[in-house]
């Protein structure tokens, strides 16, 4: 099983400045919670508790105020700065000594996603011993996306291309990743690209010469969301709302993923609700313990 985990929340947000100018976009609010949230559950879904976060130079306490890396959700985090974005498999390089001799999985920190079968999926791709998996999710604009072309008898992937102006695939490349342990190495080898950044893709294609590569899909019930601008964030802001309000429980609570996790107990749930004070989203979790 994979054990660790790294949240990317690196970025300067420019898609959404000016709201970004004065805080991480990680940190504004998702419908009721921060964005961060989001990435973090899916992990915690994954079964991982060893959660690597990588900020922002000088946005490090601001995260800190949120998710304190002695928490009462049952996992250990711990915190890099990076100096400036300088590609996706930086995030490696920088996390290597967490990282060590062990698999790893990678979520981008504005990434969303949501399904019924979302946590079999995630612990199926937990059970990574070599090699790497992507996941892919079917989308209406995939020129605007790193896409995977999939032989369809056996799903293999043929092709990877990032933002093809020709139709290739409409599977896209969501931002989440598993890599076993050589990871760091492959991210150390990888030359900058034009725009001067390591690529995620370039990564991607040495497991997959190396015959390495394999794909999972969310399928047409799940949901895979970009909030990088603002129509995004908040077309997933009300996606979130729609759903909660709805069916009455919540998205990416991660107390409760930590509770039926058996990672915490009712003490730790106290301990959160007067953590936040009096606030809807405490309601909810007075609702779980009783």
């Amino acid at each position: 099983m994979i054990k660790k985990g790294i949240i990317l929340s690196g970025g300067f947000g420019t898609r959404m400045s000016p709201l970004t100018k004065a805080v991480n976009k990680q940190l504004l609010p998702l419908y009721d919670k921060p964005l961060i949230y989001y990435p973090l559950s899916v992990l915690m879904l994954a079964g991982i508790k060893n959660i690597l976060i990588i900020v922002n130079k000088g946005q490090l306490q601001q995260f800190k105020k949120i998710l304190p890396e002695k928490n009462n959700l049952g996992i250990q985090i711990k915190y890099k700065e990076q100096e400036k974005p300088k590609g996706l498999p930086e995030a490696f390089i920088i996390g290597e000594k967490f990282i060590g001799e062990e698999n790893v999985a990678l979520i981008l920190g504005d990434n969303f996603f949501y399904g019924q079968n979302l946590s079999k999926l995630l612990f199926e791709c937990a059970k990574l011993k070599n090699g790497a998996k992507i996941i892919l999710h079917g989308v209406q604009n995939p020129e605007l996306f790193g896409v995977a072309k999939i032989n369809k008898k056996n799903k293999k992937i043929l092709k990877i291309i990032e933002k093809p102006k020709k139709y290739v695939s409409n599977q896209a490349i969501t931002g989440l990743y598993f890599f076993d342990k050589k990871v760091v190495n492959y991210a150390k080898r990888l030359k900058p690209s034009k725009r001067g950044e390591l690529e995620i893709i370039d990564l991607i294609n040495q497991y997959k010469k190396n015959n390495r590569l394999k794909a999972e899909f969310i399928g047409r019930g799940g949901a895979w969301l970009d909030t990088g601008s603002i129509n995004d964030y908040y077309k997933t802001s009300a996606f979130v709302q729609a759903v909660e309000n709805r069916q009455g429980l919540k998205i990416a609570c991660i107390e409760e993923i930590a509770f039926l996790n058996g990672w915490i107990k009712k003490k730790e749930i106290n301990n959160q609700i007067k953590f936040y004070g009096n606030c809807e989203y405490s309601n909810y979790l007075r609702k779980l313990i009783k």
